[in-house]
């Protein structure tokens, strides 16, 4: 595999990481008590509206094979959704992205109890640090129900991770989306019906939000698509962790959030046995091709 392919797909996880942080912005551009429940509605139907160009990568005639796995994750992911339009909104940019990042971390603490995975030392350094880095970043004191929606939309998003091992194999990326996206419209048109009889009423403001955050987020599924597509997830999946750089620099600028020294230690925390586990993996791939026989 050429170097040049390699920092191509790391280019693509750059770009990708920079649309995630627009859609962040987009959200955190929501006015104070704006109906989320209306948004995430808007957001999922949109979406839909949007993956139906590249329909022809959904097996129509296996459309809902997994459909129980697909079900839980979609709702899953609407639970995320919600939690992380209140952590962005109540929380610095940068803040609540370093608490996202607790998602890799979770994936391995999960994969141990579901599928008897044994962790290695330095796996183990990496979920204690990455812990111990959100706790330096939230630290007690400032610890509130935008703090506890950073977590839960980490959580949410390592259980969709997990639970991706349980899909049909055969699956493209946007059969996957297009099957989370539709089966969450019925939960979160009900949510939003609710939140409109409450009194909510509807924000037009909400549809070209909901719209941009929705074409970056997208954005961003399909470069990691194309990224992991071109090489192995371990080679480039480094290149992720460009999202906290782009929330440090967008949070700054549009937001006047300046990271304080708490946020950089504990991101250093977060982010750094990560990368480490990272490499590690990389370096083991490595040694396992130079083993193989040449065929021939």
């Amino acid at each position: 595999m050429s170097g040049k392919t390699v920092n191509s797909a790391i280019l693509l996880l750059v770009i990708g990481n920079a649309m995630a942080l627009v859609s962040d912005v987009f959200i955190k551009l929501l006015e104070p008590g704006a109906p989320i429940f209306q948004f995430a509605f808007v957001r999922c139907m949109l979406t839909l509206v949007l993956l139906l160009p590249l329909a022809r990568k959904i097996d129509r005639t296996n459309l809902f094979a997994g459909i129980k796995v697909h079900a839980i994750r979609a709702h899953v992911h609407l639970v995320g959704l919600l939690c992380m339009i209140v952590a962005l909104s109540n929380l610095p940019l940068a803040t609540a992205n370093a608490v996202f990042y607790a998602a890799p971390i979770l994936v391995m603490v999960f994969s141990v109890f579901i599928f008897r995975e044994v962790l290695s030392p330095l796996n183990v350094f990496a979920v204690f640090s990455g812990f111990a880095g959100i706790i330096v970043i939230l630290r007690p004191v400032e610890f509130n129900w935008a703090a506890v929606a950073a977590l839960g939309s980490a959580i949410t998003l390592a259980i969709n991770a997990v639970m991706v091992r349980k899909l049909p194999k055969t699956q493209t990326t946007v059969h996957k989306l297009f099957l989370n996206y539709l089966l969450v419209i019925p939960a979160s048109g009900l949510l939003a019906l609710w939140e409109w009889q409450q009194g909510a009423s509807w924000d037009p403001a909400i549809l070209f939000t909901a719209a941009a955050s929705a074409f970056f987020i997208l954005g961003y599924n399909i470069a990691v698509l194309l990224a992991y597509h071109q090489v192995d997830a371990n080679q480039v999946t480094s290149a992720e962790y460009t999202g906290l750089i782009w929330a440090v620099l967008i949070g700054w600028i549009g937001f006047n959030e300046v990271p304080d020294l708490w946020f950089a230690v504990g991101s250093v925390m977060i982010i750094v046995p990560l990368i480490m586990v990272g490499m590690r993996s990389r370096q083991r791939s490595h040694r396992v091709l130079r083993a193989q026989p040449l065929n021939g």
